[in-house]
């Protein structure tokens, strides 16, 4: 290969790589934009032009990546863990560093400051989709699977601390696993803070004190 084709294709490399980070700025722009305007006006309230509006990017920019629901999903999962899918929570960043901590009440202290950072994130989010799921068949569809989907999750954390002894035994295992599901679930964050008035520092106490009460050992 010659010098000059090294340089050739060297340099489309470049600017596809280029392309490539310019277009997951853009992406993460208006995720964020719709994940701002979705939680402050509603779902139904937000549009399109409002969305690439609030991105700086083209209405034509924000349709090329779906219908409103689309993005509306897009935004959640993004808001909630900066990834969209179901993959595996001990895949990630914070799945690697429970799987790392060899101390059950430091492994509880780090998954209430987890659950609840992401509730603070996410918790406005939640309520717009869920108002959205009930004009949308789309995005009801997308709250059952989520459900779903968050359960698996918080299974996957739950079979860490049985598989290092840290689970309680006196009750069935599923029930445990439910246990954790409605402690850390956005609607019990919502009703603690929003309605109830406490402070979402109190969330996380009371949320690491439940699940080492009712989910961990004594």
């Amino acid at each position: 290969m010659s010098p000059k084709s090294i340089s050739r294709n060297s340099s489309r490399n470049y600017r596809s790589e280029l392309r490539e980070q310019q277009a997951l700025a853009t992406r993460r722009r208006v995720l964020e934009a719709a994940a701002e305007l979705f939680a402050a006006d509603g779902y139904a309230r937000t549009t399109m032009a409002k969305i690439a509006a609030a991105a700086g990017v083209s209405a034509e920019t924000v349709q090329g990546m779906g219908p409103k629901a689309a993005l509306m999903i897009a935004a959640v999962e993004d808001a909630a863990f900066g990834v969209t899918g179901d993959r595996s929570i001990l895949d990630m960043d914070l799945g690697r560093t429970l799987k790392g901590i060899d101390d059950v009440d430091a492994a509880v202290e780090y998954l209430a400051a987890v659950q609840t950072d992401i509730h603070e994130r996410t918790a406005t989010l939640a309520m717009a989709l869920t108002a959205g799921a009930g004009a949308d068949p789309v995005l009801d569809r997308y709250v059952t699977d989520l459900t779903a989907g968050i359960g698996r999750q918080l299974r996957r954390v739950v079979d860490v601390f049985r598989d290092r002894g840290w689970v309680r035994t006196d009750v069935p295992y599923d029930e445990v696993v439910e246990t954790a599901v409605v402690l850390a679930g956005v609607e019990t964050f919502l009703r603690f803070t929003h309605r109830d008035g406490h402070s979402v520092d109190a969330f996380r106490g009371w949320l690491r004190r439940m699940v080492r009460e009712t989910v961990c050992a004594p």
